[in-house]
């Protein structure tokens, strides 16, 4: 498939029917303050790696495949001593995905991964920071289906942020409900 004429499904659902909808519902003037998907980041705490770095390793290869993009190894910035952590040691990952990758990342995330959860009643309304980023956790890299669950050496959550270019956390509410994000009922 010729990569120039891809264009991720909800991207295409963003340009037909989530930009007019929110153009109508908050009286926007001009297309460009309508908000967008700017980027996911994803982030994953290893603090057992120190003893063990080969979780480290998993865990790279895991997000990897996740997002497909190789990601960053974070290392710690002070010695804690009552965690056993020197400056320096490595605790972590993170990857961050921008473009039509963050498009299909998001896709996959509301159609795949989230209703593979347990016991899945919706996403929490209260990871909004105030100016319409969306945080939220999930305890098992494995509800995404890329994981190989014969391959994963240790379960362990991520952090994943949806960041938007929305001012209010209302504007990026609306924007990620009619992205289909299965948020909770109050």
């Amino acid at each position: 498939m010729d990569e120039k004429q891809y264009t991720p499904r909800l991207k295409e659902k963003y340009k037909k029917e989530i930009i007019p909808g929110l153009m109508e519902k908050f009286a926007y003037r001009n297309i460009n303050q309508v908000p967008k998907l700017v980027k996911i980041s994803l982030n994953m705490g290893l603090g057992e790696a120190i003893n063990n770095p080969k979780l480290l390793e998993s865990a790279v290869e895991e997000m990897k495949v996740i997002s497909g993009q190789k990601p960053v190894i974070t290392r710690a910035r002070k010695s804690i001593a009552s965690f056993k952590v020197r400056a320096g040691n490595a605790i972590g990952c993170t990857v961050t995905v921008r473009g039509d990758r963050a498009y299909e990342l998001l896709d996959r995330l509301i159609t795949l991964a989230l209703p593979r959860v347990r016991d899945f009643k919706g996403v929490s309304r209260k990871g909004f920071d105030g100016r319409g980023n969306y945080t939220m956790g999930i305890k098992e890299q494995i509800i995404f289906p890329e994981v190989d669950y014969d391959k994963v050496e240790k379960i362990h959550g991520m952090n994943i942020t949806i960041v938007t270019s929305a001012r209010t956390d209302e504007e990026a509410f609306e924007l990620l409900k009619r992205f289909d994000m299965p948020f909770r009922r109050r």
